[in-house]
């Protein structure tokens, strides 16, 4: 019988994106954006990768780039900034022609209580998190109008259910989750599915630096299967709402999670 406290083995790529060009926000560092690359690529997809950060960005670029069947594109790109939004998808139809299929991971956390909460503090969480889905949704769209594509939103299970200090990263995941659904049925009408994943807990060494160990302990806990996601598992669905798979799917809001939502 397996045991699911331990993550399983890596899984090979089937071509499940053959062909397919993907670009995919917040792409560098150690995690869910360069995990869905990772996964694009190794199912056959043509990748442009983005990010704030542009070193880590081109060093991301260059792991990729070295097991990709085709190229890979890096461009910087702010989320809060629409001139960046703009110049991100008109570098796409430079590089590819098209694009076929948008990752918005980009998002921004935090813990403070709300009592103690900035004006600044929720506004940025927003600006990222929720916003930043918004002008990359509206960019997909705009661009895929005629033709068809598929966007994946990166949400979370917070969208559902409340933690403490988390009122700002929440409400802006609950904003991605409802975003989805209303986007959905406008892109019914272009050929265009748009569909989110709600992670619980997927773990990476970023979360580890800005999380303390008693807290990652609690949500350890509350998994069914006493560990967390690997970040690769979460990029998992995201591939698969991307492929064919999941061609009657849109609107939806998966849970990538070993609890219940």
């Amino acid at each position: 019988m397996a045991d699911l406290s331990l993550p399983p083995d890596y899984p090979p790529g089937h071509d499940l994106l053959a062909g397919r060009r993907v670009l995919i926000t917040a792409a560098a560092g150690t995690g869910i954006g360069f995990a869905a690359a990772k996964r694009c690529v190794e199912e056959g997809a043509l990748v442009l990768i983005s990010d704030i950060h542009a070193a880590r960005l081109t060093e991301a670029a260059a792991r990729l780039e070295a097991q990709a069947k085709g190229r890979v594109v890096a461009q910087r790109c702010d989320v809060t900034v629409q001139d960046d939004v703009d110049a991100l998808f008109a570098t796409a139809g430079d590089a590819f022609g098209a694009v076929d299929v948008v990752i918005n991971n980009a998002g921004l956390g935090g813990t403070v209580n709300l009592v103690d909460m900035t004006d600044g503090q929720w506004a940025k969480v927003l600006d990222v998190t929720l916003n930043g889905t918004f002008r990359m949704t509206r960019a997909a769209m705009q661009a895929m109008r005629g033709k068809g594509g598929v966007i994946v939103n990166n949400a979370s299970v917070l969208g559902w259910r409340a933690q403490q200090g988390q009122a700002h990263y929440a409400a802006a995941k609950a904003g991605v989750m409802a975003l989805t659904r209303c986007a959905a049925l406008e892109g019914a009408e272009l050929g265009i599915r748009v569909n989110a994943v709600a992670p619980s807990l997927a773990m990476h060494p970023f979360l580890a630096k800005v999380t303390t160990e008693e807290l990652l302990s609690k949500l350890k806990a509350r998994e069914a299967f006493g560990r967390p996601a690997e970040v690769w598992e979460v990029a998992n669905v995201m591939v698969f709402l991307a492929s064919d798979y999941a061609s009657y799917m849109t609107g939806e809001t998966v849970a990538v999670s070993s609890q219940r939502a």
